[in-house]
C-alpha cells in the first residue's frame, strides 16, 4: 500500500491550523480533511458551507489528492470585498489633509 503525505490548512485571522496527514494513495480531498481531525477541532468548518482548494484552486471533495498537496479550507466572507474597499477608501480619505 502506497502512502502519501499532504497538508490540510485552515486559517483564522488570529491562528492557523496546519496538519500534516499521511494517507493512502488514491484518497480524496474529503478523506484527507477527515484524517486531519480539523472538523472535530473547529466548530465552524463544514463541507457544505466552506469552499475547499488545493494550492488556491477550488476543487471538489471527491477530487483525488497527490503527494505534497496543500488542501486549503477557505473561510466564508463576512463582508463583500467591494464594500470593504469602499469603506477603507472612505477611512483613508478622512485622514487626507489638503493644503
Amino acid at each position: 500500500m502506497n502512502i502519501i503525505q499532504v497538508t490540510v490548512v485552515y486559517a483564522l485571522p488570529e491562528i492557523q491550523y496546519i496538519r500534516e496527514v499521511k494517507i493512502k494513495l488514491g484518497s480524496t480531498v474529503k478523506d484527507a480533511i477527515l484524517a486531519s481531525n480539523l472538523l472535530n477541532l473547529i466548530n465552524n468548518i463544514s463541507f457544505y458551507h466552506n469552499r475547499i482548494g488545493i494550492y488556491n484552486k477550488i476543487v471538489h471533495l471527491k477530487s483525488k489528492i497527490k503527494d505534497g498537496d496543500r488542501i486549503e479550507i477557505y473561510r466564508n466572507l463576512t463582508i463583500d470585498p467591494r464594500e470593504w474597499r469602499r469603506k477603507n477608501i472612505f477611512r483613508s480619505n478622512k485622514n487626507l489633509k489638503i493644503y
